[in-house]
């Protein structure tokens, strides 16, 4: 029996008000080696629901091979550049040809993917972009005067969570398989909730000191600029050569590094402030060097103490080059 026919049972069927489960019975009991799918049955009986009863395919508005055009194609490179989120389904009811053909134009002719955006920390205004040219613009000029000068004199800080458990990243629960291994498993973990908030405060030359704030503590003003009198003291210890030199001070904007009385603070001190533009973490030697490669270090490691992580975070510091905090404030800072 042909497709026609049996979308008159069908009808039938669905005018006697059969659901399509019997529809599907009595024609697999009739017609069992040629019967319809039950997917196919239910798509009919939801067209009748609509009103719509004709049993002919719907009509095309178009050939495929009539609606793959120059014009079509440059119609549709046009509406795409016009809203890139686009759907297919409106591209084909604007042009008035089918959803795969709009498909097979934008796949195969114009070379186009539908991507999901990357998600970023933050987008940046067009006035905070412009921040980032300026205070590049005034760090350069200020490298490019003395280059020398400028290293000798820059010291920089930042503080960040040290959890007890920090699980592993994708990448570095990777293992080598063959292929015929069964694909490794690892159950969904998350950062423990002990934790100590750690203040580093280095240079070229290395750490100068860490402040280490217990859970449940946040560390406001007058705690920031304890550790900057703090910081004074530890400068005129561990590095002489800064005692008729003016310190160049780079921190972010977090609220108790802007507030007024730290700004103060750092005037009374005789430190340089250098300017570090809005939401940019690329631009912190502590977020693209230290800290990052602190955190793969702790990774998958589990502290039953504050004074384990602290342990090993000092161990961690004191094992590396002088080489290594020296390169990466100067070819950070030189970009």
């Amino acid at each position: 029996m042909e497709k026609k026919e049996f979308r008159v049972l069908m009808k039938h069927y669905f005018l006697m008000k059969k659901s399509a489960a019997d529809t599907k019975k009595w024609l697999d009991e009739c017609y069992p080696d040629s019967a319809p799918g039950e997917a196919t049955i239910r798509k009919w009986f939801a067209k009748f629901r609509t009103g719509h009863m004709s049993t002919e395919d719907d009509e095309r508005s178009r050939r495929p091979k009539e609606a793959v055009t120059d014009e079509n194609v440059k119609k549709i490179h046009k509406i795409i550049l016009n809203d890139r989120k686009v759907k297919l389904l409106e591209i084909a009811d604007t042009l008035k040809i089918s959803k795969e053909r709009v498909g097979h134009i934008i796949y195969e002719y114009l070379d186009m993917r539908k991507l999901c955006a990357k998600w970023v920390p933050r987008e940046l205004t067009i006035d905070q972009k412009q921040q980032r040219i300026d205070d590049s613009k005034q760090c350069l000029e200020l490298l490019h005067r003395n280059k020398t000068n400028f290293f000798c004199r820059y010291m920089t800080m930042d503080e960040t969570w040290l959890h007890h458990h920090t699980p592993e990243s994708n990448r570095q629960s990777a293992e080598w398989n063959a292929r015929d291994e069964p694909t490794p498993k690892r159950g969904k973990t998350q950062q423990s909730a002990g934790k100590v908030m750690a203040s580093v405060f280095w240079d070229t030359h290395g750490i100068i000191f860490i402040d280490y704030l217990r859970k449940a503590k946040t560390i406001n003003c007058d705690y920031y600029i304890a550790l900057l009198e703090r910081l004074t003291d530890e400068i005129a210890k561990k590095r002489p050569h800064l005692k008729k030199k003016k310190v160049l001070f780079h921190h972010d904007n977090a609220l108790c590094h802007k507030s007024m009385n730290t700004m103060l603070k750092l005037n009374e001190l005789g430190f340089e402030l250098l300017p570090h533009p809005p939401y940019s973490p690329d631009l912190a030697p502590n977020d693209f060097l230290l800290f990052s490669d602190l955190k793969r270090m702790l990774a998958g490691k589990i502290f039953k103490s504050n004074e384990e992580v602290i342990a090993e975070t000092e161990a961690y510091f004191e094992a590396k080059d002088k080489s290594y905090y020296k390169n990466g404030i100067e070819i950070g800072r030189s970009l």
